[in-house]
C-alpha cells in the first residue's frame, strides 16, 4: 500500500473531524492542516497561512509534496483552488470553480435545477428596489428571501411580516444587485452528503442539522447548533426518490462535462408529509456540523475514499459503514451569532467516553490557546461534543455527558438535539 500525505484546508470542527478520520486510516502517512485548530494540532501538523489566497494553498501543497488536498470551506473552492491544484497535478477533493457556483450562486443552482427538472421551491428573481407589496403576492407567506452570496449558512431570511420582507429584499438588492424570493416549503429538513466523481457516486448516511440557536427551533439562524445521523426521516423509500429525482440527474450532468465534479455534493432537502423530496440548497463541500456525525459512521479507509474520488476512481472503491448512530451538540459562545465573545477560558474539555461501542469526544472549532497554554474561546461555535453508539438515544446521551461537563462563561447549547427523531 502506498501511503498518502494529505493537506486539509480549514480550521473548524468539520476539518477536525476529517483529520480524526484520516488519522485512523491505514492509507495515510502524514496529515497537514491549514490553518487548523487546537484539535488538529494534536494529530497533524498545522500551517498558519491565509487560505483566502489560492497561491498560498498551492505553494504549501507543492512545498509539502502532498498527494491530496481536501478542501473544507466553500470560499477556496469558489475562488478556484481546485482549478489551480489541477494545473500543478495535485489531486484535489473538491470541485472546480465552475461547479462551486452551485453553492456560490443560488441563481445558478436554481436555473440548473429547473433545466434538469429537479424538484425545488418555485422562485422569482428581483433586481429593482421597490416598496410595492405586489412583489410578495406571487407566494403565500412566510416568504423565503435568499441572498445570492456566500453567507456561511446565514444568508436566508424567512418571515411572514411584509415590512420585514420588503426591507430584507431591498437591502439585498442594494448590497448584491438582486435577490431570490422563494415559495416556503412545508415538511422536515434533512441532508445527504454525496461523494461524487465521473465514475460513480455514493450517498453517506443522511443527517439532520439544527440551524436555529434555541430549543424548539426558535431564535436566529446559525451555522448549525447540532446534528445527528442516520436521520430516520430518510427512509429507504424516501432515499430511493431522492436518488432517482435529484442525485442521479445531477450526477449524470456533472459527470459528462469536460471537467467533471470530484468531491462532496451536499444535498439539502425538505421532505413533505408524503415523502416527496425538494432541494432546499446545494453545497459543494462537507457540511458543518453534519461532517462531525457522518465521518465516524464510515468504516472503510477514509484516506483511500478521498483519494479515489479525487482521482476519478470512486467506482473502484467499496465503501462500508458502521451500524451505529451519532450525534453532536455545539457549544456556542456568549452573544453568538451576532457578536460572539472570545478569549474566555474553557474548563472540562478533557473528558472523553470510551465504553466499547459507546464513545464520545470533542470536535474543536472556535477554540485556541492563550499564552499560558490554556484553552480559550476564539469564535462563535466553540466546539461540539460528539457521541457514537449503537442507538441514536445512546449517542445523544453520550454527547450531553460531555457537553454538560464543559464550562465557558455565557456559553449556550441546545438541549433538544435529535428530538425530531425521537418523536417519530
Amino acid at each position: 500500500m502506498v501511503l498518502l500525505d494529505v493537506l486539509i484546508i480549514g480550521n473548524g470542527g468539520r476539518e477536525h473531524a476529517i483529520a480524526i478520520g484520516l488519522n485512523n486510516s491505514k492509507s495515510i502517512d502524514n496529515i497537514h492542516v491549514a490553518p487548523g485548530n487546537v484539535g488538529t494540532y494534536e494529530i497533524a501538523v498545522n500551517h498558519d497561512i491565509d487560505i483566502s489566497k489560492s497561491e498560498n494553498i498551492t505553494n504549501l501543497a507543492s512545498k509539502l509534496n502532498v498527494d491530496l488536498v481536501i478542501i473544507g470551506p466553500e470560499m477556496p473552492l469558489v475562488n478556484g483552488i481546485a482549478d489551480e491544484l489541477n494545473k500543478i497535478n495535485i489531486n484535489c477533493f473538491g470541485p472546480i470553480s465552475k461547479w462551486a457556483n452551485l453553492e456560490g450562486s443560488k441563481k445558478y443552482a436554481k436555473e440548473l435545477m429547473k433545466s434538469l427538472n429537479i424538484p425545488t421551491a418555485e422562485y422569482v428573481l428581483i433586481s429593482e428596489v421597490s416598496n410595492n407589496h405586489e412583489i410578495l403576492e406571487y407566494f403565500n407567506p412566510p416568504w423565503v428571501i435568499k441572498r445570492d452570496v456566500l453567507a456561511g449558512g446565514k444568508g436566508v431570511k424567512v418571515t411572514s411580516d411584509k415590512i420585514i420582507a420588503i426591507s430584507s429584499i431591498n437591502d439585498a438588492i442594494i448590497s448584491d444587485g438582486y435577490v431570490l424570493v422563494e415559495n416556503f416549503l412545508m415538511g422536515e429538513e434533512a441532508s445527504i452528503l454525496v461523494m461524487m466523481d465521473e465514475s460513480d457516486y455514493v450517498c453517506l448516511p443522511a443527517s439532520q442539522d439544527h440551524k436555529r440557536l434555541l430549543d424548539n427551533d426558535e431564535g436566529p439562524n446559525t451555522g448549525g447548533m447540532g446534528a445527528y445521523a442516520p436521520a430516520p426521516i430518510i427512509t429507504p423509500s424516501v432515499l430511493q426518490r431522492v436518488e432517482e429525482e435529484i442525485i442521479k440527474p445531477m450526477h449524470h450532468f456533472l459527470r459528462n462535462e469536460d471537467n467533471p465534479y470530484r468531491g462532496c455534493l451536499y444535498v439539502g432537502l425538505m421532505i413533505d408529509d408524503d415523502g416527496a423530496p425538494n432541494v432546499v440548497e446545494f453545497n459543494v463541500r462537507f457540511g458543518d456540523p453534519e461532517t462531525q456525525v457522518t465521518i465516524p459512521l464510515i468504516s472503510s479507509d477514509l484516506g483511500e475514499l478521498f483519494y479515489s474520488v479525487s482521482s476519478g476512481k470512486l467506482s473502484d472503491y467499496e465503501i462500508k459503514f458502521h451500524k451505529l448512530s451519532s450525534a453532536t451538540v455545539v457549544l456556542a459562545s456568549k452573544n453568538y451569532p451576532d457578536s460572539p465573545t472570545t478569549g474566555d477560558l474553557i474548563y472540562g474539555y478533557e473528558v472523553v467516553i470510551d465504553e466499547g461501542e459507546i464513545n464520545a469526544f470533542i470536535h474543536y472549532s472556535g477554540t485556541a490557546k492563550n499564552e499560558q497554554g490554556l484553552y480559550i474561546s476564539s469564535g462563535g461555535r466553540v466546539l461540539s461534543a460528539t457521541g457514537v453508539a449503537p442507538t441514536l438515544r445512546d449517542a445523544v446521551e453520550a454527547s450531553y455527558q460531555i457537553i454538560n461537563n464543559i464550562t465557558l462563561s455565557g456559553s449556550y447549547f441546545r438541549s433538544d438535539i435529535a428530538s425530531r427523531a425521537f418523536r417519530r
